[in-house]
């Protein structure tokens, strides 16, 4: 990101894959846990900001401040344990079936569900 005068809603529309996320965030990272992990490191840094959109303050040096915390916590979730125990996506929520086994059935309501 060469504009240090973007906004922060303008540098995030910017921002492409996890790196640019992370070297945005100046968040320091291993690559090789980046690259097994990237859709789940973004996917978990959108879910908890999503939780935490409500409670932002109003000023964008604070929410910076608070986006590097959750990029920062969302990478860890998956330096310390991985895709399949983080569950992240639906199809990693199996279900017990009545019969025995497990589904990882995904209804499209909840696949096109932002």
């Amino acid at each position: 990101m060469e504009d240090i005068a973007l906004t922060l809603e303008e540098a995030m529309e910017e921002l492409v894959s996890a790196e640019d996320f992370l070297e945005y965030f100046e968040v320091p990272y291993e690559p090789s846990v980046v690259h097994v992990n990237r859709l789940h490191i973004l996917q978990r840094f959108h879910d908890y900001l999503a939780k935490q959109a409500p409670n932002l303050p109003p000023q964008e040096d604070q929410q910076r401040g608070i986006y590097r915390l959750w990029l920062e916590r969302a990478y860890q979730d998956f330096v310390e344990s991985n895709s399949i125990k983080e569950k992240v996506f639906a199809v990693f929520q199996n279900q017990a079936q009545p019969g025995g086994g497990f589904s990882s059935f995904v209804s499209l309501d909840k696949v096109f569900r932002a």
